[in-house]
Formats: C-alpha cells, structure tokens, sequence
C-alpha cells in the first residue's frame, strides 16, 4: 500500500466539488525516468479502470476530475452569477488576498514544491517558480497595485477619482510547462474584483487543481466571496477555448502559449468581443559590452540552459562585443558544464528531459551549415550526463555566429527554440558607436519582446540602452535575466510575446478597465460647461 493519501480532486464549480468525466492520473517524473514503461502503464490502467489497485503504486501521485462541455458551460455560468456580487466588496477588502495567498503559500511551500517536483520541475527551479510569486505578491508589489486601482483628487470643489473597475469573468488557460505557478495569477485577477474560470491542462492538472483547491478556495471563504468567483475545470484545450470565445458570459481570455496559436486566437477574441490577454513565446536577447564583468554575465546567460530552454523568460540570444567575445564564450563553456541532468528532487539539477528533440538537431544543423561554429553540446545525455543517442536529456550546446547583420537568417537566432540551445553572435570588430547603434537596432527589431537584458559598467552605455531599447516588457541591467523583483513585471511583453496589445502584464490590470468619477458639491452645470 501507498504512505501517503493519493491526491484526489474533483471539478471545483461554485464553491462546490462537482463529479466529472472520468479521471486523468499524475505520476511522478521520477518514475518516468527510471521505468517509462511502468509509469505509462500505470496512466493508461487507471483511466481505464479508476477503481484499479494501480491507484496504491508508489508512482502514482494523484488524480482530477475531467470536465464535460456541461461543466465548463456551469463553471462559466457559476462564475457570470458571482461577478457582480464579487465586485461590490471594497477594494481594500479584496486587496487582503494577495497577503493572505503569499502567507498561505510560505505556509505550504513544502507542499507546493512537492507538487512541482512531481510533475519533473527540478527542484531547484520549483524554488525559483515559487520566488516569483512572493514577488508578485510581496507588499511592496501589493501597495503599487493598489495605488493604480484607486486614486484621488480634490479640485474646484469637486471629487476627482481615477480608478479601474473589474471586467467581469476572466477565463486562465495556463500552459503546460508551468501550470500552477500561472494558475496562482489568477488570483490577481480575483483582487481587481473579477471572478474566474481556471481550465488546468489535462495532460498535467494536478498542481493548478492542488493551488486553487487547497490554497486560493479557502482564502476566498475567508474574505467572504460570493461562491462561484472560483471555478476550476480540468479539461482539452480545444474544447474549452471553444466553449469560452462563444460564450457571452466570458469577457477576458488569459492565454499562455506559442505565439502563433496565440495570434490566431487573439483574432478570435476581438471577433466575439473579449479581451485577449496573451502570454506567448520569448526569444530574449543578452548584450554584453566590452567591460562587462564577464563572470557574472556567463552565469546569467547561462539561464539560457534551465529546464532545457523550455521557459519562456531565459535567454535565448546574445550579442557581444568583439573585443571580449572569445573570453566570454570560454567563460559561458565553462559555465555550462555546471548545468547538469538528473532527477527533479536532487538538489543542483537544472536540465529537464526532453521527450520529442528531433528539431533541436534540425535548429542546430541548419546553424551550422550556415556558417555558425559549435562552441560546446550539441548530444542527448543520459541521467548521468553520459553523452548517449539514446538519452532523454541535451546537453546544453552553444554555437558561435560570426557577424551581425544576417544573423537572422538562422532559425536559431530569429526564433524562440525552447532548447537548451544558445547563439552567440559576435559583430565584425568596428567603432563601439557603431556597435552600439547595431546592438541597439537587432534588440529593438527582434519580432518577440519578452526580457532583454544588458551587461556594461559604463554609465554612458547602460544609460543608452535605457533610454533607447522600445521592445519587450522588462530589461535588466547587469542582473540575473530571470529572477524576479517586487514592483517590476514578472511577465508580459511587444510583438509576438504579447500581441497587438502586448506590454508588461500585470495581470491586476489587465484585467480591469479605467473609470474616471467626479463627485461634485453645490456644482452649476452651466459654469463649469461655460465658466472657464
């Protein structure tokens, strides 16, 4: 028999746990790399026969409910009922969950870090997951966004109030490399007075279902929410985005994905009169000038390679200046070595597995036969980091681009790869005002705008980029590309990254609208129409 309860939820619809369609099951990425055959079994037994004695192996983490189109059409009407109601409690009183989320989740960190290792986050990057959301909802944060919801003027004798108010039902469709840490977003949307319909992805529910169940559900009841203003379906995606764009109930989409569905899809929201909020592909850009400290600069583009490159936010591309880029690239070589495969619960690893890599060796051949030089990588790896044609892991690989312009011309430069894959590019040598002007150019022109990040001690240079780089939703100035900070975006960005209306998101404000209110004491509407 099994120590430990196996995790069991059903649907979540207006306040209530609701049967569904069957079940799908969870094991444990460790099981996958030590018996895929076992863990596949185990899947394919259970969703056949849940009452199954598989249910009691080891490897089997737990279970969700799957939701029927009569579900999710209840989750949204349950969530359409609770709007309004939601929306009338005052703002300080909504405000109190973010506080209360931060503090339920220290409480539970054990328990939400569990859950990420589980479905194969390393250990150490279920930290970094977890760090990102006390930023979001750290106080500093939480005292920004409350300044933007609400303020006030006196003027002419009359109450001057700039506020947002809630859209409505604000539907999450998180993505499957990161469920849970993008389903706690939600919550945002929550404070802004919204209620909310999460779909957790079928093929990996478990933690999104466990972070609204365990933790949001509870804090709801705490402040008093109206049932339904959380609603939690595990469901196809297809089937639900469908049932969301027809439905007149739903007013914003929240869409994580790949960029060109996404795009698609956002077309498919102004059409039918609803917000898309998108967050799609990276291809984040690093520039590093001539008197960077090098060490430091290896190690964050060296981010690049966490989870395999599939992350959204890590680097994807860097642009360095001649003068040093030999040392750099022998620097990011030996850095490299550091990021290493294993199982997710051991402490220092950094790869994730990478099931389907065909095009990664496609991406890397058409970079080098277009000229691009292999610096380190470029095999599957085994659990151990012994180079294998068989292995599930990559080994992290850089390429070396030599020259500037055309650069682009190869995929691995011009597109998101989501492989620990990273070009180098390094400029024929010239005046570093040309230089400056080139690296200025390729970051601002890059089709996506996630993160773009600048490595320079020269004030003149660091000031140049700040003022001038127009693309993406945040740059970092000689940090790490990746890790959070309070006030600042976790997430958003320009172009393919956030759309038409792409831009930082704070998912607070993206999901409500501005409201101007004048309260007017012994006004004459005839002076303050003509008396100016």
């Amino acid at each position: 028999m099994r120590e430990n309860p196996l995790h069991s939820y059903k649907l979540y619809i207006a306040g209530k746990d609701v049967e569904g369609d069957g079940w799908v099951y969870t094991v444990s990425a460790q099981s996958l790399l030590e018996d895929v055959f076992t863990s596949v079994s185990l899947k394919r037994d259970l969703e056949r026969n849940p009452e199954s004695t598989a249910a009691d192996h080891p490897y089997v983490v737990g279970r969700c409910a799957v939701a029927s189109d009569a579900a999710i059409d209840l989750a949204t009407e349950a969530a359409a009922s609770a709007a309004p109601g939601w929306a009338a409690i005052p703002l300080e009183r909504r405000m109190r969950l973010g506080t209360l989320f931060r503090e339920a989740l220290d409480r539970r960190r054990d328990e939400f870090l569990d859950m990420l290792v589980a479905e194969g986050h390393p250990v150490s990057l279920a930290r970094w997951e977890l760090s990102c959301l006390f930023q979001v909802y750290s106080e500093e944060s939480l005292g920004w966004y409350r300044q933007r919801m609400h303020t006030e003027f006196e003027h002419a004798g009359r109450r001057l109030i700039v506020r947002r108010r809630p859209d409505g039902v604000v539907a999450f469709n998180p993505p499957q490399n990161a469920p849970a840490p993008s389903a706690a977003l939600a919550v945002l949307a929550l404070m802004a007075g919204n209620a909310v319909v999460v779909r957790a992805p079928r093929s990996i529910a478990l933690s999104t279902m466990w972070v609204l169940r365990e933790v949001v559900a509870p804090l709801l009841d705490e402040v008093g929410a109206p049932p339904g203003v959380l609603n939690a379906v595990c469901s196809n995606p297809k089937q639900t985005l469908d049932r969301w764009i027809e439905s007149p109930l739903i007013d914003d989409i929240f869409y994580i994905g790949g960029s060109k569905e996404g795009l698609a899809f956002q077309e498919r929201c102004v059409a039918h009169g609803k917000k898309p909020i998108l967050e799609l592909a990276g291809n984040d850009s690093i520039v590093v000038w001539k008197d960077a400290d090098l060490t430091r600069a290896a190690e964050a583009i060296c981010e690049s390679f966490y989870g395999s490159g599939q992350i959204c936010m890590v680097p994807n591309c860097v642009l360095v200046h001649p003068a040093v880029a030999d040392e750099l690239i022998a620097a990011v070589k030996e850095q490299a070595k550091t990021v290493r495969p294993g199982y997710p619960e051991d402490e220092g690893v950094l790869l994730s597995p990478v099931r389907r890599s065909e095009r990664f060796f496609g991406l890397l051949q058409q970079a080098l036969a277009g000229g691009a030089e292999l610096v380190t990588g470029g095999r599957r790896t085994e659990l151990d980091g012994t180079p294998s044609d068989t292995g599930v892991f990559l080994q992290p690989t850089v390429v070396r681009v030599n020259g500037l312009p055309g650069a682009r011309r190869l995929d691995v430069v011009r597109q998101e790869t989501f492989f620990p894959l990273l070009p180098i590019v390094v400029p024929e040598p010239s005046a570093d005002d040309e230089l400056l002007d080139g690296f200025l150019d390729f970051v601002n022109t890059n089709e996506y705008g996630l993160r773009n990040s600048v490595w320079a001690r020269s004030e003149d240079v660091i000031d140049v980029f700040v003022q001038r780089v127009v693309n993406g939703g945040l740059l970092k100035i000689n940090d790490s590309h990746i890790g959070f900070l309070p006030y600042l975006p976790s997430h958003g960005g320009t172009g393919l990254t956030g759309g038409v209306f792409g831009e930082a998101n704070y998912p607070m404000l993206k999901t409500s609208h501005l409201q101007g209110v004048s309260i007017a004491r012994d006004a004459s509407p005839r002076e303050a129409v003509f008396g100016s």
